[in-house]
């Protein structure tokens, strides 16, 4: 299916959300981004700007409604060095996306797609996961990061940094999509090395960065941003397509047990 426009949950009314899920075999896109320093270049929303722009774009291409976008996420490891990040811890967040599932689900979702754009949301949103998978026996959900969606997004991302941040993909993503968030004067000046190859623990970014960069976002370009942009609204919308018509292999309920008869 091809729809003209982005279906926003929030735009549409409830004698109108019915036939929207039902069009698309009842599936719902929820973007997942987060509120944190990124480096002096990039402003603080980059990551639920993110979310958003590529959420809506595969929307548009398959009339998949998007929930509205979480803004905030598990930012912990930025610390207090640098303003700008408003954090949740990872219960809160689980908490969160689980109650927000649940009521999807009452709405009428069967098949959710988190669509998260922040690496460190990804083991509070695989927890969601797991509860709203053992709540509600019929629902289906899939967490997909956007920085690792596919092979040549993933390459993009860690090209100049394997612990990356505000670097160079991500730069050339906001030069492309949001140029409004780049402070293009200080982008020469905003390069940092990965310092975590090798290390057995996970350290906080102060501990990490120097200013909370890690990667070369002076390699950026808009053309860069735009071309990678336009491999993550591709391969998502070939990912949803394929959950919409997706069926568990085994028809089990949750809730069957090998010793019923």
């Amino acid at each position: 299916m091809t729809s003209s426009s982005t279906i926003c949950w929030a735009e549409r009314t409830w004698e109108e959300i019915p036939g929207d899920l039902a069009n698309v075999a009842n599936a719902a896109l929820l973007p997942v981004g987060a509120t944190e320093q990124h480096g002096p270049h990039l402003g603080c929303g980059m990551d639920y700007v993110l979310a958003d722009a590529v959420a809506k774009a595969v929307s548009e291409r398959i009339g998949v409604p998007i929930l509205p976008t979480l803004p905030y996420g598990c930012s912990l490891g930025h610390s207090r060095r640098w303003p700008g990040t408003i954090a949740l811890d990872p219960v809160l967040l689980t908490n969160l996306v689980s109650q927000i599932g649940s009521q999807a689900y009452h709405s009428g979702v069967r098949r959710l797609f988190i669509v998260n754009a922040h690496v460190t949301n990804a083991a509070p949103l695989r927890s969601a996961l797991e509860i709203l998978r053992a709540t509600h026996d019929d629902i289906m959900v899939a967490v997909i990061n956007t920085a690792t969606m596919s092979t040549r997004v993933r390459d993009a991302h860690f090209a100049d940094a394997e612990d990356w941040h505000a670097n160079r993909a991500e730069t050339a993503l906001m030069l492309a999509v949001a140029p409004g968030l780049v402070r293009k004067n200080r982008i020469a000046d905003a390069d940092d090395e990965d310092r975590t190859v090798g290390l057995v623990f996970a350290h906080p970014v102060n501990r990490t960065s120097k200013n909370g960069v890690t990667g070369r976002p002076s390699e950026a370009t808009s053309d860069q941003g735009a071309e990678l942009f336009s491999w993550m609204v591709e391969d998502l919308s070939a990912l949803v397509r394929r959950g919409l018509t997706e069926m568990p292999p085994l028809p089990h309920s949750y809730n069957d047990s090998v010793f019923a008869s």
